[in-house]
Formats: C-alpha cells, sequence, structure tokens
C-alpha cells in the first residue's frame, strides 16, 4: 500500500522503506516511552512487527507506527509518531486510520497505551479498557 494523503505526503507499508535511523533518532530521544532504546532494538521491532506503516514528505520518513499481532484475533498498536514540524494537518489520523482499518486490521481487536492524544485513538474506536483487561510491565 502507498498512497497520496497530503500534497507532498505518502503513507506506506513497504517495511523495507522505512528508514532505521531516522525512526531511531525520533524514539530513543524524543519518545517518552522509547527514551534510549537502542538501534538494534528498533531493527529488531521493526522485523519482528506484524505491519509498520510510515509517512513520508518528500521522500523523508516524519512519521511511523507499527503493530504487534497474531493476525486473527488481537493487536497492539505501537510507537506512534509525527514529527513535530509536521503535525496538525491529519497525518498521524491518516496514518493511525490506515493501521486500524486497513487491510487485515479492521477484523482485530487493538489495544494500545498512551498518556497523550487520546483524542486522536477515540476516533478509531479506541476507549478505556474493559474491567477484564489487565496489565503486567515488562520493567
Amino acid at each position: 500500500m502507498r498512497r497520496t494523503i497530503e500534497p507532498g505526503y505518502q503513507l506506506d507499508d513497504d517495511r523495507g522503506r522505512m528508514d532505521v535511523d531516522a525512526i531511531h533518532d525520533y524514539l530513543s530521544n524524543h519518545a517518552y516511552w522509547a527514551l534510549g532504546r537502542s538501534r538494534a532494538d528498533v531493527e529488531r521491532t521493526l522485523a519482528n512487527s506484524y505491519r509498520v506503516v510510515g509517512v513520508f514528505h518528500e521522500g523523508a520518513q516524519v512519521g511511523y507506527c507499527r503493530a504487534i499481532s497474531d493476525g486473527v484475533v488481537h493487536a497492539y498498536l505501537a510507537d506512534v509518531y509525527i514529527l513535530e514540524q509536521h503535525r496538525g494537518q491529519g497525518l498521524a489520523t491518516a496514518m493511525v486510520q490506515e493501521m486500524v482499518e486497513g487491510g487485515d486490521g479492521r477484523r482485530l481487536r487493538w489495544l494500545l497505551h498512551t498518556r497523550d492524544a487520546q483524542a486522536l485513538y477515540r476516533r478509531f474506536g479506541f476507549g478505556a479498557p474493559s474491567e477484564r483487561l489487565m496489565e503486567r510491565s515488562g520493567a
């Protein structure tokens, strides 16, 4: 899947097009949930994710998200970001929509953790967890 979403911007799920250096820089230096993540770990998560979606502006990667899934029942949305200078144009909305509603994603039960951007995720049906959801931190 590759398509234009705004003039000069493209969405793409081609794993080979993802810019590991750009993804690593953002995650390890700017993302509260991944500060200090090693380049090797970024490579590993990219390689082992169920699906990845990137946003590109004139060929440079400016956004990214990935999913972890069994491909049948559950999926977990992770590492969602748009570079600050490209925010406010609906790029995150288009990227998340492609991830959760595009391809086989629409039939999966999605989960995520976030401390911000809840309004974005609510647009796609994410809400408060049920009384059945439990979590064990890997820390």
